[in-house]
């Protein structure tokens, strides 16, 4: 497992460069106070340091051409497809990288992106399964991984321990990255129009009850004073607040002559 040479320069909030360092210390700096801060401190249920080297190697081959490159051809988002994918493969390490790059790839996308189905912005889905499913997933994957690995070595090694951490551990290392990527990438879920509508509906639709409330009371206030002073004035407001009542619940009817 090499550690990808990627530099970052980091930009304060008054806009300010500082100093270009690795991007894998960065990642792994920041991933190590994710932990903490999703309660899900390192060896917190077994070893786990090797886990966090592979994890911010992880993070930062996404920034790295040649890792999509490679990894493309194994990468779905279905659980159908890649089962069609392997069924032409017969060679244990490719299917072990398959298994592996799927489940790198749901890893980041849940924790990071939220977006396993690979989804366009703006762009409608079909069925939309459970987060809980694609966690399902990503056990199953790193398991499967683990297993050909092991098949190609004859035996346990390195990479295959972290994998069985990670089909154990995966549901926390989605909720640590979920962590990081609000934390620390300032990575925040943008509303789309869809929620921006229901949104703005809500608040109309609180707004107009609580108006129509404050117009049911004054009704019932010239009312009251109504049915002991029949005036003129107060057959006129009553009949305004009525009318003004109708707009905003046309099933309301009242008449007065």
């Amino acid at each position: 497992m090499s550690i990808t040479s990627t530099n970052y320069t980091k930009i304060d909030n008054n806009h300010v460069f500082t100093k270009q360092q690795p991007a894998y210390f960065y990642m792994m700096n920041n991933f190590l106070y994710s932990r903490i801060d999703s309660n899900f401190p390192t060896n917190e249920l077994f070893y786990d340091e090797d886990v966090n080297i592979y994890i911010a190697n992880l993070l930062t081959s996404l920034s790295d051409s040649q890792h999509h490159q490679r990894i493309k051809k194994y990468v779905t988002p279905y659980d159908q497809t890649l089962n069609e994918l392997l069924k032409n493969i017969s060679d244990p390490r490719e299917k072990y990288l398959a298994y592996k790059s799927n489940a790198d790839f749901l890893l980041i996308s849940l924790g990071i992106f939220n977006n396993p189905k690979r989804m366009k912005p703006g762009s409608k889905t079909h069925m939309n399964l459970p987060s809980k499913t694609y966690i399902g997933r990503g056990e199953m994957y790193y398991a499967l991984a683990q297993s050909y690995l092991y098949k190609t070595s004859s035996g346990k090694s390195a990479i295959g321990d972290i994998l069985g951490k990670l089909a154990r551990g995966f549901e926390n290392y989605v909720r640590t990255l979920s962590v990081l990527k609000g934390g620390y990438f300032n990575f925040h879920k943008k509303i789309t129009t869809g929620e921006m509508y229901h949104f703005e509906r809500s608040i109309l639709k609180f707004s107009k009850n609580d108006k129509l409330r404050k117009l049911h009371d004054k009704f019932l206030d010239i009312y009251s004073e109504y049915q002991r002073n029949e005036s003129e004035s107060l057959k006129k407001a009553l009949k305004q607040v009525a009318d003004e009542i109708v707009e905003i619940d046309p099933s309301f009817s009242f008449k007065i002559t």
